[in-house]
């Protein structure tokens, strides 16, 4: 894949059914790599938390829509290839970025899809979060018991930070099928 072929856009209201289609089928069906399907089932999000999201302007969502060519310049199918979210969080005392909802459909995993996408969000950020004097940072979360994955972001420079999270048992995003299921926060230094 050449970066003239993968583009993204800020995802609009008319997005939230393709968004929660593309993150159900890469994060709770069985098929790719980054699938959760083994440690946590039910939904990933619901259409008001997407359309929410969505309506936050601090909030972005980056989405790498279908064409009929493949290229930028085609017309968009209504399917997503991709997606990363994008969280700022940017203070007096600190600036940063949580990085989330990020997927890359199954059939395009291992091709490079995913790294030019979190590259992307990673420069949006460092370019839009001011720096007080501090580092600017990006955060992220990913499950417990997924070793690959975490080596997946360590390569990427990411590191645990320590923090660690009890998975959320309100069933908004899925119940956990352990009961030892955790999120472990990552962090990634962009500027100093």
């Amino acid at each position: 894949m050449t970066d003239n072929t993968l583009f993204l856009r800020q995802a609009e209201t008319d997005d939230v059914s393709a968004l929660k289609q593309l993150l159900d089928r890469c994060y709770r069906q069985a098929k790719g790599w980054t699938n959760e399907a083994d440690l946590v089932s039910g939904i990933r999000i619901t259409d008001s938390e997407l359309a929410s999201i969505i309506a936050d302007p601090k909030h972005y969502i980056f989405v790498y829509p279908k064409t009929d060519t493949g290229n930028r310049d085609g017309e968009e199918t209504g399917e997503l290839l991709g997606c990363i979210g994008v969280d700022m969080k940017d203070n007096a005392d600190k600036s940063y970025a949580y990085i989330g909802m990020f997927a890359v459909h199954p059939k395009l995993q291992g091709q490079g899809v995913g790294h030019q996408i979190l590259q992307a969000a990673e420069t949006f950020a460092g370019r839009h979060l001011h720096s007080h004097n501090q580092p600017i940072r990006l955060i992220m979360s990913i499950l417990s018991h997924r070793p690959e994955l975490l080596a997946y972001y360590e390569r990427r420079g990411y590191q645990l930070t320590g923090v660690s999270m009890p998975f959320p048992a309100d069933g908004n995003n899925g119940e956990p099928k352990r009961q030892d299921l955790h999120l472990l926060e990552l962090e990634k230094i962009v500027s100093e």
